[in-house]
């Protein structure tokens, strides 16, 4: 992938948010277990980074998929995941169905001002019983005349405890099959019926206030509906593509901060003598983490390519998936042992790094439901 001078700029841009807007209070909101959506939000759409793919007529600046990209690698010098998730799924992942096939009424309500950072968006797929299976979800909505009537709950939602709206998968028909009864529904959180739950107590991402929900006859017009109705499956299938990109590019620079901040530490931490990363166990060690990042960087450019030309990235966009996952449990891992005792340490950062990058093997498909997804497109699944 080339690199232009405005890749570059958009890059500068955003380590200037992080320096001016995020970095003084990270401690602070990972402490508090929330942080300011709102603000941050607007800091955000003001620098034009929530909607650099989205067009221009409703805010966005219109640039292709690999400057989305250039940001969510920038993001991920944060030294909180739970922040950095939260604005991935304001810029990544609850808007792409919209801005690809809502209408414009409602791309001008609700697309134009998350773009501005003046609305917060949530994404409503996953519930209790129904994880990494989208296709058994039990949400629901029921035509009622000119609106739907939503009924059911939603698990683990990021922003779900500040959003303003939620763009919820739901059943809308009992036909055709957990694939083509599906449909995409924006659904203001203010709306009668909709309650926040709880605001989930997590071992990961303490910055991100993330919600259980509930949808007890919820009314919202039928005009709410993102693009055609039961098409639902298929729109989200298209937005996991975007929102594993952004897991995958995130991931990297975060593993490789974790790297570089061990290497500063073992320098100049001694043990018997000598510095710690002065063991050939060490460096090697380090240096292997590195070339790992170093091939997923590759994949993930080769994948962006090839979205640009308009091709399927499904396997390719898994594969790096995947593979950041599986780092994301080896290199924080690995890095924090030759900490020692400090590691462990809540001040230090590589603890928060351990607790928050396991989390990417998980969110967005799970690494085992990666694999499923490579082995179909290898055609070896016996479910193919």
């Amino acid at each position: 992938m080339q690199f232009t001078h405005e890749h570059r700029e958009l890059e500068r841009t955003t380590r200037r948010i992080i320096a001016e807007h995020l970095d003084p209070y990270l401690d602070q909101w990972e402490e508090e277990q929330i942080f300011p959506a709102r603000e941050v939000m607007k800091k955000l759409g003001d620098a034009g980074l929530l909607g650099i793919g989205k067009d221009p007529e409703f805010g966005g600046m219109g640039l292709d998929f690999s400057y989305e990209m250039v940001f969510a690698e920038t993001l991920g010098e944060v030294r909180s995941s739970g922040l950095t998730s939260a604005i991935g799924v304001q810029s990544t992942m609850c808007t792409p169905a919209l801005a690809r096939h809502g209408g414009d009424a409602l791309k001008r309500e609700y697309l134009a001002p998350t773009i501005a950072g003046d609305l917060v968006g949530c994404i409503g797929v996953s519930e209790a019983s129904a994880g990494s299976d989208v296709s058994q979800i039990r949400t629901h909505a029921r035509r009622d005349g000119d609106d739907y009537i939503i009924n059911g709950s939603k698990m683990w939602i990021t922003n779900g405890v500040q959003g303003d709206w939620i763009c919820l998968l739901c059943n809308t028909s009992r036909e055709g099959g957990p694939h083509k009864n599906k449909s995409l529904i924006i659904v203001p959180l203010k709306t009668p019926g909709v309650q926040v739950s709880r605001k989930l107590d997590k071992m990961v991402l303490r910055a991100s206030d993330t919600a259980e929900l509930f949808f007890d006859d919820v009314r919202v017009p039928v005009s709410n509906r993102i693009g055609e109705e039961n098409m639902g499956f298929i729109y989200q299938m298209e937005q996991f593509q975007e929102e594993r990109m952004f897991v995958a590019a995130r991931s990297m620079r975060s593993m490789e901060r974790a790297i570089e901040e061990t290497i500063a530490y073992t320098g100049q931490r001694t043990a018997f003598g000598k510095s710690v990363l002065s063991n050939q166990v060490v460096y090697h060690k380090l240096a292997e983490l590195q070339t790992e990042i170093e091939a997923l960087r590759s994949l993930i450019y080769r994948a962006i390519e090839q979205y640009l030309e308009g091709r399927d990235i499904t396997q390719l966009a898994s594969m790096a998936k995947y593979t950041a996952g599986r780092l994301s449990m080896k290199i924080p891992s690995e890095c924090l042992q030759y900490w020692g005792g400090q590691g462990v340490m809540s001040e230090n950062w590589i603890s928060r790094a351990y607790r928050d990058l396991r989390q990417t093997a998980i969110g967005g498909g799970a690494n085992e439901i990666m694999l499923e997804v490579i082995a179909r497109t290898m055609k070896i699944h016996p479910g193919r």
